[in-house]
């Protein structure tokens, strides 16, 4: 649908169709429309607990276990990589949960600004991929190992258990996936503050680094805030997903505020927990029973039902945003809840690459954690830089198919191959630079946002071909 703006055709946005409201129990229609107005509701004190529960699990605990075990670091080396880290991805999702009521647009679509229609099919589809099936894999292997050590039952069993729970709330969308994470919150929240309390008691903080690592010193350090820096910023391409139902006039700044201190509050505490419990070389069959054995048996069992509680709390946001971004490349499916066919779908695929990680997760999990910052790096450099270039309100740019800004793809993939090729750092991969100078570590994310936000200007500056109509704020 097209109107006249300032003597321009200005395509207004797709409509979110169907009934939806507040109601928990209906799945919500549509896939990556515009939230009509009659459907916002919410307040932004809501994305504390929609933030902090899904990083109440053992993904994030082990985070710190690495910066420990693996890169070598000393205790209080890890928490400065932690905090560090753990902020800067923090203050990216409070800055991008912000533009989400002005909008009423999931991230995805916002995206378009900076990539263009079929340039966003870059960022979006890699997005769709590493959350709806990556992150999915992730999160419910260390849930299901956390069942069975609880249960005893059989691995596969639980993961089954863990991704059916999992799939059918991300099914039913965006108002019970809110409700479900406050429901889990003051549980998970009780839950990992008892592991706590035991973990520093048992802990020796002040001990060297680890003999035994695989990395240490600078490396060591750059490889740590590599992973805080992709654990958090892993959460940014869903921001606006969460906060596009907020009313037009919330505040910018709670809604950034809560969102940022969820994310942040929750992974300094855990990933910290986490390196406290690898000072105590505790051993076990799994990394999950590595951290709960030093732990008293009924702090322990808590602790299990928490972890695979916050194994199911962080993939429904991964199921259901990864829903999202699939529905934003342009693929038309002409099916009223077409967004819930899709998660499950997704949730299938990414049951399936679970089943195969049920071992040798440690190291599985360390190198998808680098990956991840690797492609968000270039994708938030693109997507700022770009923010900074222009000025006004643009929605008249988020379903426009003809509109192309091909700078933004080109400075992301300018960016990804040549940190990933040069500085990359990890057992499957090491790149030039990195293999010649193994002191570094890993550089990657932070090489990738340099190089992507100079290549986006330059082509921006040069070859920019957005439209400048600006519709009212």
């Amino acid at each position: 649908m097209t109107q006249t703006v300032h003597d321009e055709p200005v395509e207004l946005p797709e409509v979110r169709e169907g009934e939806y409201g507040e109601r928990v129990t209906v799945v919500e229609p549509g896939g990556a429309e515009f939230i009509p107005l009659s459907e916002r509701h919410g307040r932004p004190t809501r994305l504390f607990w929609t933030w902090m529960s899904p990083n109440f699990e053992f993904a994030t605990v082990f985070v710190g276990v690495l910066c420990v075990s693996v890169f070598g670091l000393t205790f209080w080396q890890s928490v400065a990589a932690i905090v560090l880290g753990t902020v800067l991805g923090s203050v990216t999702h409070g800055a991008l949960s912000a533009r989400g009521p002005q909008y009423g647009v999931p991230q995805m679509i916002l995206s378009r600004i900076s990539f263009g229609y079929r340039g966003n099919i870059l960022p979006a589809g890699i997005n769709a991929l590493v959350a709806g099936i990556g992150w999915f894999a992730v999160n419910s292997v260390s849930g299901a190992l956390a069942l069975s050590t609880l249960t005893h039952m059989p691995r596969l069993l639980s993961l089954l258990i863990i991704a059916v729970a999992q799939i059918v709330i991300a099914l039913y969308g965006h108002n019970l996936v809110h409700a479900f994470e406050k429901f889990a919150f003051p549980f998970l929240v009780v839950a990992f503050a008892l592991a706590a309390i035991w973990t520093f008691d048992k802990s020796h903080l002040g001990a060297p680094a680890s003999s035994g690592a695989f990395y240490h010193g600078f490396a060591g350090f750059t490889l740590a805030l590599g992973a805080t820096f992709g654990y958090a910023c892993g959460w940014n391409p869903y921001a606006a997903d969460y906060t596009r139902y907020f009313a037009p006039e919330t505040s910018k700044r709670a809604t950034g505020w809560w969102a940022g201190f969820g994310v942040a509050l929750s992974c300094i505490a855990l990933e910290t927990i986490g390196a406290a419990s690898a000072t105590i070389g505790a051993t076990g069959n799994s990394p999950t029973t590595a951290f709960t054995n030093p732990l008293p048996t009924f702090v322990a069992d808590v602790t299990l039902i928490a972890i695979a509680l916050g194994a199911v709390a962080a993939n429904v946001l991964n199921i259901y945003s990864g829903a999202i971004s699939f529905t934003t490349l342009g693929i038309r499916i002409h099916a009223k809840y077409r967004r819930a066919i899709i998660a499950g779908v997704f949730g299938v695929l990414g049951f399936l690459l679970a089943w195969s990680g049920l071992h040798n997760s440690a190291t599985k999990y360390e190198n998808f954690l680098l990956v991840i910052a690797y492609w968000i790096g270039p994708w938030l450099a693109v997507f700022f830089t770009d923010q900074l270039l222009r000025r006004g309100n643009q929605a008249d740019l988020l379903y426009d198919t003809k509109y192309e800004n091909w700078a933004g793809p080109i400075a992301m993939a300018i960016g990804m191959a040549v940190s990933i090729i040069l500085f990359s750092n990890q057992t499957e991969y090491v790149g030039t630079i990195a293999n010649h100078f193994p002191s570094i570590g890993d550089l990657t994310f932070e090489v990738g946002f340099v190089v992507s936000a100079i290549a986006y200007y330059i082509g921006y500056r040069i070859e920019h071909r957005g439209r400048t109509v600006v519709l009212p704020a």
